[in-house]
């Protein structure tokens, strides 16, 4: 976690504890009066734990100080702006979250992608796609929207195919290799990736096994044009867009970039991962 977001996180947990104590109630008052266990109230007033839009609603009703509600709203969402909870971001399903990328990817020129595990969103077959969305609802135990999610990443991936759009993405070796899916699903999908090669729209770069590089990749990213750079965590997405932020992941997807293979090589690895799927 950014040291920015948590210092800015007790910032607003001692904001909470000040209108506490000016209330005159103690940690185990409040909790009592919110109905909440008192390690809540700790960890809150400790920058420990992010409190959702209803937790500061009902602080300020607690405390006596509805009129405070906009104030720590404010707070809470620059919080939010850069760093995005996935609970909040998928508490429907996957599709929203989509169509926030569709509208994303819309209003943007270049998109440059790094990713280390998994096929690029845009890259996605359908099959692969559906894989991706399932195991992400059972794992993360939100709503199953599957179908309406796979339709509008699919639809994203028409700006593919729109002149004057660039789509420069690398991709880890070893992502050509890990099955999330079946054999057959994966087959496909492969064998989408070497159809996209040659697209004028679409630079595709592999990171061979063995590569010689100045910085290896840490996890994957993406970068919108020059005004945006969206990282997936576990919990959640941060979306970071100051100039030396930015700047420092062009530098990192420019030093993987040397590394990566083109063209008739990037088939041969892709080709190479296709045949170890032994469908014969």
């Amino acid at each position: 976690m950014s040291t920015d977001f948590q210092s800015a996180r007790i910032g607003l947990g001692a904001r909470l504890r000040e209108l506490r104590t000016e209330a005159g109630l103690d940690g185990k008052g409040v909790a009592a009066v919110l109905g909440w266990q008192r390690s809540k109230v700790s960890r809150l007033e400790n920058g420990k734990q992010t409190p959702s839009v209803a937790d500061v609603a009902a602080w300020v009703e607690a405390v006596g100080r509805p009129d405070l509600l906009i104030e720590l709203k404010g707070r809470l969402a620059g919080l939010e702006t850069q760093y995005r909870s996935w609970r909040r971001q998928l508490a429907g399903g996957h599709r929203a979250r989509q169509e926030l990328g569709v509208a994303e990817s819309s209003v943007t020129e270049m998109i440059r992608g790094l990713e280390v595990s998994r096929i690029p969103g845009m890259f996605q077959t359908a099959d692969y796609a559906r894989c991706v969305f399932e195991t992400n609802a059972e794992f993360r135990q939100i709503p199953r929207d599957i179908e309406d999610a796979v339709r509008a990443r699919i639809r994203r991936q028409e700006a593919l195919y729109e002149p004057g759009r660039q789509f420069r993405f690398l991709v880890w070796e070893a992502a050509l290799y890990v099955l999330t899916c079946s054999r057959e699903t994966m087959a496909g999908q492969l064998e989408r990736l070497v159809g996209l090669i040659g697209l004028d729209t679409v630079e595709l770069g592999i990171i061979p096994f063995g590569a010689q590089l100045r910085r290896p990749p840490t996890h994957g990213f993406w970068i919108y044009d020059r005004r945006l750079v969206i990282v997936e965590a576990l919990n959640v997405e941060l979306w970071l867009d100051d100039e030396e932020t930015i700047a420092l992941y062009e530098r990192a997807w420019e030093w993987t970039a040397e590394a990566a293979v083109y063209g008739h090589q990037a088939r041969r690895l892709i080709g190479r991962a296709r045949a170890s799927l032994d469908l014969s």
